[in-house]
């Protein structure tokens, strides 16, 4: 196997080192963050540092990168409290990335890259129309990483929209995204088309193999 040690990364190229330690945690989801600042000013960014901190409450953590710049997102976050997170499908992987173009602020990325926003149930921040899986979120803590002056943002649902198409919400509340047409992300510019290869029941000590199947 080839090694790297932490002395090597630390001696790597840059944006050869970029490109290897955004891959090297596998496929990763791809997300349009939409936001407005308090003006109504909408902006739009693909991100792919969603995780799932619990389901009760529903939270979602996010990692934003150091604010020592312009962070048009999260400038918008800190101002209004809340944001939206829209899974990227096959039919808009183009425009969504086109997202991550270094916008002024007074241009919003949805009429720049060709998407449109949509406003549900009174939620301030904008979603992604043409997303076909949807999520208003609230901030609620904010915890800075000394280590790297990155930032996590932990939301709670607020709002969940699902598509209506036969077979994306199973019966046991599970989703099919191979169903929603959602698309996985690695590093930071490819995008994948994931399809299920197993699925197994919930793992106890003392099992045969053979028992996780469903």
């Amino acid at each position: 196997m080839r090694h790297f040690t932490a002395a090597d990364l630390g001696q790597l190229e840059k944006v050869y080192r970029l490109n290897l330690i955004n891959a090297i945690t596998g496929f990763k989801p791809a997300n349009l963050l939409g936001t407005a600042d308090a003006a109504g000013r909408t902006n739009l960014a693909i991100i792919s540092s969603v995780v799932h901190l619990g389901s009760n409450p529903a939270l979602l953590g996010l990692i934003m990168r150091p604010p020592t710049v312009e962070r048009h997102s999260y400038d918008n976050i800190r101002a209004t409290g809340c944001y939206t997170l829209n899974h990227v499908h096959e039919g808009i992987i183009k425009a969504a990335h086109y997202t991550s173009a270094n916008f002024p602020r007074e241009v919003s990325e949805f009429e720049a890259c060709g998407l449109t926003p949509a406003y549900h149930d009174d939620f301030s921040a904008p979603y992604v129309q043409e997303s076909r899986l949807q999520i208003g979120l609230e901030l609620l803590q904010e915890v800075a990483i000394e280590a790297n002056g990155t930032v996590l943002l932990i939301g709670r649902v607020q709002h969940l929209y699902l598509p209506d198409t036969p077979g994306v919400l199973r019966p046991d509340g599970s989703l099919d995204l191979t169903a929603a047409g959602t698309v996985a992300l690695s590093g930071l510019d490819t995008y994948y088309a994931a399809q299920p290869v197993a699925r197994y029941g919930y793992a106890r000590p003392n099992q045969h193999l053979e028992e996780l199947d469903m």
